[in-house]
């Protein structure tokens, strides 16, 4: 490819309608290949080629120019940060833990836009993680030598360890994230195929033995955090994320906030938990976060799955029981009992009707009016 030769794209807004612009200095084969693209037009406003901003379109213009200009992204990226929230971004973990001198670590370039771009903590450590896998799975091959042909043969390597779609998925994430953020190259592989998504029924346990896995909780503390896990459907996260101040009892309501998404949202306070509450207050006296740990730290999210799962074995729950099926099983309760689906998607905090519609599947009022052909 001559160095020489690029293409810089832009965002256009010509008429109400967006266009990708296409600016480049004079040059017969740079011309020849835009006038090939479809409907494409020139604006004397912005001194620039344009086209119709489509995801085919852009495909195309990569497709086109590949392995002949330089297509440079970097004015064509958006830059939203993706966490607004409270949460402190600390990559120290990265910099500080031990690794095999063989071990192809993380590009510096790439932690740091993760840190500017201000994503999640546990996003971060998904992200450096995968990401790592891949440069390490093709560590014979410079990072600048590796294409989709390498992208695919290291996805095959997943399916055929038999990771989920899920894991598959993550992954595609984390290398994505280098070519299109890192290295500012939009659907850089946008040919690379995804998995087909599962759908998977959400598992769900009754009332009776939620009350016997708060029966066989070990103090007033672990009784409480499976309580709010199931009676506010909280995720594990948000259970952790709570502060003193959070705790509503006036209105009888939770306050979360910076949760998936970075949004806030108000969920139901159980006033059986509230008076456990009280109670768990006076004897452990937390300062900031709701549940604490040693030195007044947070509560850590395996302390609590440890919690729910001891818990859960002691009331001989055969169903293997974490957080979010008690999660799950609040939201199929209360649509058992007649709460709208419109209420159940607002208490967790589900940005669609559509993922909270998965517990119409499960819920037994959905069977309770079909008659068996049996009977």
């Amino acid at each position: 490819m001559n160095s020489l030769k690029s293409i810089t794209l832009y965002h256009l807004m010509i008429k109400n309608e967006k266009m990708i612009g296409i600016k480049f200095s004079p040059d017969k084969l740079i011309q020849g290949l835009i006038k090939s693209l479809p409907d494409p037009k020139w604006s004397q406003e912005y001194n620039m080629a344009y086209i119709p901003n489509t995801k085919t379109n852009l495909g195309i213009i990569f497709t086109t120019f590949k392995g002949l200009v330089w297509i440079n992204y970097n004015r064509f990226l958006t830059n939203r940060p993706k966490n607004t929230g409270n949460e402190t971004i600390d990559v120290e973990w990265f910099r500080k833990r031990k690794t095999v001198p063989e071990y192809r670590l993380c590009p510096e370039e790439y932690l740091l836009k993760l840190e500017l771009k201000r994503y999640a903590n546990s996003t971060v450590k998904t992200y450096v993680t995968f990401f790592e896998l891949f440069i390490n799975y093709h560590k014979d091959k410079e990072l600048k030598e590796l294409d989709e042909k390498d992208i695919r043969a290291f996805l095959q390597s997943l399916i055929q360890k038999k990771h989920s779609n899920s894991y598959v998925n993550q992954a595609i994430n984390a290398i994505k994230f280098y070519y299109e953020v890192v290295l500012g190259m939009p659907n850089r592989f946008y040919e690379i195929e995804r998995p087909r998504k599962e759908s998977k029924l959400p598992k769900v346990i009754s009332k009776k033995e939620v009350s016997s896995i708060i029966d066989n909780t070990n103090n007033i503390k672990h009784k409480c955090i499976v309580q709010l896990l199931y009676s506010s459907g909280l995720r594990r996260s948000e259970l952790l994320n709570l502060k003193i101040k959070d705790i509503d009892s006036v209105r009888m309501l939770v306050r979360v906030e910076g949760s998936k998404g970075n949004k806030d949202r108000l969920t139901l306070l159980s006033k059986t938990a509230l008076k456990d509450l009280r109670s768990y207050y006076k004897k452990y006296e937390p300062q900031l976060y709701l549940f604490e740990g040693k030195k007044g730290i947070k509560y850590s999210g395996a302390s609590v799955l440890k919690i729910v799962k001891t818990a859960a074995e002691k009331a001989r729950i055969r169903t293997t029981v974490t957080p979010h099926v008690l999660r799950h099983s609040f939201a199929t309760h209360l649509l058992e009992s007649g709460t709208d689906l419109r209420q159940i998607q607002v208490l967790l905090g589900h940005g669609s009707t559509k993922t909270t519609e998965i517990y119409t599947h499960v819920a037994t009022n959905t069977f309770e009016t079909i008659k068996n052909p049996l009977d």
